[in-house]
């Protein structure tokens, strides 16, 4: 039976997601694979200089900013990161591939970026020629160092922009796998035939009012609450489902509020194919995995894009215009004209008919492409082999 290591952390909760969702498709696949789940920043822990000196992972206060929202000037911090990255690279790939002679895999998936030379690199080292691929969970890279690297690899890419950021890079064609799309967990391709205006009801909504769900990740942000406010403040006629994640402290602030429109407050939860089933439209960061779970459930989107937004979040509001499925805002200051545009119905059945032209099959096309790629690995070990030792085989 094959190992395949699955490399993932949890800065954000994008990466982990797509990694037991894929672990999950491959296990309802029935291949023969046995799949192991690998934190990096438990193995680098020691290595953290914010740990060590700050006491919090590097990991949480990357949540941290999440939270509070705290994310202007985090492209330098990026490139302060990858400063620190190179730096530890030696001890880095020395902690790997202790790793490594440990787990012996047989391939190693990594979800994640910054890493991915170290990562391939440790792998080589200890186990020269078996595969390393790496599974882009952001619709596009942000290069230079962050998800692609000049290294002899595999690449699974979920857009087209992706693909020809891999070729300027030179790899070749046959070595990039272009998938429909970011990763989703399988629950959002299972069919719903539950009465929404019934499920409305369950949560106190009106069943037949359009419905906006804001999310904006597992870490909640405040600014959540100022799109509440003036909504509240708006004469739209319309009702909001707002999921707050891990943020505790913002679901409470949701729920103690006086409000004119309706809402349903949720923390964290497993059950965004429910909550997305019961909604109209989303709002939200222009995070990959939240924007493809709307388009998966066909909901037109609105977004925001400033110097607040992640660099690597920037390019995902350009491509929800290019797809014409939404708004990008410059500010949520403009939610309440931003609302009445989208919910204009030539306007929103046009975002919606758009939003479904691309279906997004990545979860169940991936195990393919790692199937593929141990039959070339497998090929082409047997084609090194002297005849009399292929006949062994």
């Amino acid at each position: 039976m094959k190992r395949i290591e699955f490399v993932f952390f949890d800065a954000g909760g994008g990466h982990r997601s797509a990694a037991n969702a894929l672990a999950l498709a491959i296990q309802e696949s029935n291949l023969p694979w046995q799949i192991e789940m690998m934190n990096l920043q438990e193995i680098l822990d020691s290595l953290d200089i914010l740990r060590k000196y700050a006491r919090i992972r590097i990991q949480d206060f990357y949540n941290w900013m999440l939270k509070s929202g705290w994310t202007l000037g985090s492209t330098e911090l990026m490139r302060v990161l990858q400063a620190f990255i190179r730096l530890y690279r030696g001890p880095t790939v020395h902690r790997l591939e202790s790793h490594w002679r440990e787990t012996a895999p047989d391939m190693v998936v990594s979800f994640i970026p910054h890493f991915n030379r170290a990562l391939y690199e440790s792998y080589r080292n200890v186990f020269p020629g078996r595969p390393f691929v790496t599974i882009l969970t952001d619709i596009a890279d942000y290069p230079p160092h962050f998800w692609i690297e000049r290294q002899e690899q595999y690449l699974v890419c979920g857009s087209d922009r992706a693909v020809a950021q891999a070729r300027t890079l030179g790899h070749p064609p046959e070595r990039i796998f272009r998938a429909s799309g970011m990763i989703l967990h399988p629950r959002f391709y299972a069919p719903r035939n539950t009465d929404r205006a019934a499920e409305r009801k369950l949560l106190n909504l009106f069943p037949d009012l359009p419905t906006g769900l804001v999310l904006f990740g597992g870490q909640g942000n405040r600014v959540m609450l100022e799109i509440a406010e003036r909504l509240d403040n708006s004469k739209l006629d319309l009702q909001l489902i707002l999921i707050c994640g891990k943020n505790q402290k913002l679901a409470t602030a949701l729920r103690q509020r006086k409000a004119r429109i309706r809402s349903y407050v949720e923390g964290f939860t497993s059950e965004i194919p429910y909550y997305m089933h019961l909604s109209d439209f989303f709002i939200g960061k222009p995070g990959p995995g939240s924007l493809s779970e709307a388009l998966a459930k066909q909901l037109p989107v609105i977004v925001e894009c400033n110097a607040w937004t992640l660099p690597q979040e920037r390019y995902n509001a350009r491509w929800v215009i290019e797809r014409n499925v939404g708004l990008s805002l410059k500010s949520f200051r403009e939610i309440v004209p931003a609302v009445e545009r989208l919910l204009d119905p030539q306007t929103f059945a046009s975002y919606r008919r758009n939003a479904g032209l691309h279906p997004n099959r990545a979860v169940f096309e991936i195990p393919g492409f790692l199937k593929e790629i141990f039959q070339r690995e497998d090929s082409a070990r047997q084609n090194t082999l002297h005849p009399e030792q292929r006949a062994l085989i």
